[in-house]
């Protein structure tokens, strides 16, 4: 049998375009790590932490295969939990996850050994023992991926001090503006709470949506100043109506007040909202990104012992296609349409919005999100793009990630890719139109859209 360089490569000519491209540099324009891990660079203890500390993913695996919380979010000791996560992990067949950290164990370790109880402890003892050995740290697992440029995710009341920490760095370390406290109403005297440590940074009283306007735009220069290059929300629903100012200052006005809203008044204001964050951003050269039709913490009595991101996430039902057509005709009726990357959480969206973006300048069909970024979801929105538009409008992959090994789905992500490129195109005439596309979609578009 025919070897070749990549894992998931099944021929030849696949084989020839990935080796054109699997060096690239990686652009992760949309993570969620911590610049305050990146900062402090300390080493890591165990592949136990590595992979457990922090990576829902894998807790949300252990779960739904039946795992005691203990051994997840729980006090058990690290090695307990691995022993149990290498347990799931070894029959979890055709989720990603399993292939993933298959990837990290040969790219960061030179482990070839197959993830299974039988091995489970002589992984162990070879993974600590490079961790030791070479002091394996957030930083040095930066460089030895090849990050060019990361985007973190932070809130915009965030004082970004660990960016400004990272400003010497070699890898540029940028913030993203995430959005979502905005839009987070449900608890009022929280929303005020959050809106008054917002004021404070600018030294500003949030008392009216004008005001509110004042601080965003103020914040939004704060992260700039800091490389600040892309935007980010990813709340439950989409505004269905844009009520103009007036309106929207009143409903506001309410809000605050803690009176009744209709549910009308209520989507209005938010829709006035996003029309006014993409005046902004395109303004201010930001590329905004929309995360469309997600359940977020759909577990109360989880969300209250574990806290947010803990993997209780779900996929939402599909957003109703002709409200994001409406704010992207306003944004680009009034010349305030910035580059704009859309992704959904729910597939059954994808073919739409594709459709949807191509009617735009400067929108993007997200590639596969989350719940979709396993082989056949990658390969779904290859076809859906190349069928609908042009396979090079993608911008390219991302890792939407909080651990540091998870740079291994860039390589993932352009195996999967070199194998679209290959069932399309012809060896003998369209080598090096593939190589082309295959460099767009994994380095050179995000590069240029970021300007580096």
């Amino acid at each position: 049998m025919e070897e070749f360089k990549g894992e998931y490569i099944t021929n030849k000519f696949s084989d020839r375009i990935y080796q054109r491209i699997c060096t690239l540099p990686i652009i992760d324009y949309h993570c969620h790590l911590s610049p305050k891990e990146i900062y402090e660079d300390k080493p890591f203890t165990s592949i136990g932490e590595l992979w457990l500390a922090s990576d829902h993913y894998k807790w949300r695996l252990m779960r739904t295969a039946g795992v005691d919380e203990k051994f997840i979010t729980g006090d058990a000791p690290i090695k307990n939990k691995y022993l149990k996560f290498v347990e799931v992990i070894s029959t979890a067949f055709g989720n990603p996850v399993r292939d993933w950290v298959q990837l990290e164990l040969e790219e960061y370790f030179g482990i070839g050994y197959k993830i299974c109880p039988k091995y489970a402890n002589t992984i162990w003892d070879l993974a600590n023992k490079k961790i030791s050995d070479e002091k394996l740290s957030p930083r040095k697992l930066i460089e030895r991926s090849r990050v060019e440029y990361i985007a973190t995710t932070d809130d915009i009341a965030s004082d970004l001090a660990y960016h400004d920490l990272l400003a010497g760095y070699k890898v540029k370390i940028t913030p993203s503006f995430r959005t979502d406290n905005l839009f987070l109403t449900g608890d009022i005297k929280a929303y005020k709470e959050y809106l008054t440590k917002l004021g404070k940074l600018e030294n500003i009283k949030i008392n009216s949506l004008d005001s509110l306007k004042e601080v965003i735009n103020l914040r939004l220069q704060y992260f700039i100043k800091r490389g600040c290059k892309f935007s980010d929300i990813g709340v439950e629903g989409f505004p269905s109506v844009i009520h103009g100012d007036e309106k929207a200052a009143a409903t506001f006005k309410k809000l605050l007040a803690g009176s009744d809203i209709s549910d009308e008044d209520k989507d209005g204001l938010f829709g006035n909202l996003y029309a006014y964050l993409g005046k902004i951003y395109a303004a201010n050269g930001i590329v905004q990104q929309w995360h469309l039709a997600v359940i977020r913490n759909g577990n109360t009595k989880a969300l209250l012992a574990s806290g947010r991101d803990s993997g209780y996430d779900s996929v939402g039902m599909e957003i109703d296609i002709r409200n994001v057509q409406k704010m992207l005709d306003v944004l680009c009726l009034t010349d305030s349409l910035p580059e704009t990357i859309i992704y959904s959480l729910n597939p059954s969206m994808n073919y739409p919005l594709t459709t949807l973006c191509g009617s735009f300048p400067k929108v993007h069909a997200g590639i596969s999100w989350w719940f979709n970024d396993h082989s056949r979801g990658m390969t779904e929105t290859f076809n859906t793009v190349a069928e609908l538009g042009h396979i090079s409008s993608l911008v390219g992959m991302l890792t939407d990630s909080r651990s540091f090994l998870s740079y291994v789905r860039h390589d993932f992500y352009r195996q999967h890719l070199c194998e679209f490129l290959a069932s399309k195109a012809n060896e003998s005439t369209d080598m090096e139109e593939a190589v082309s596309i295959a460099e767009k979609l994994s380095y050179t578009n995000a590069k240029e859209l970021i300007g580096l």
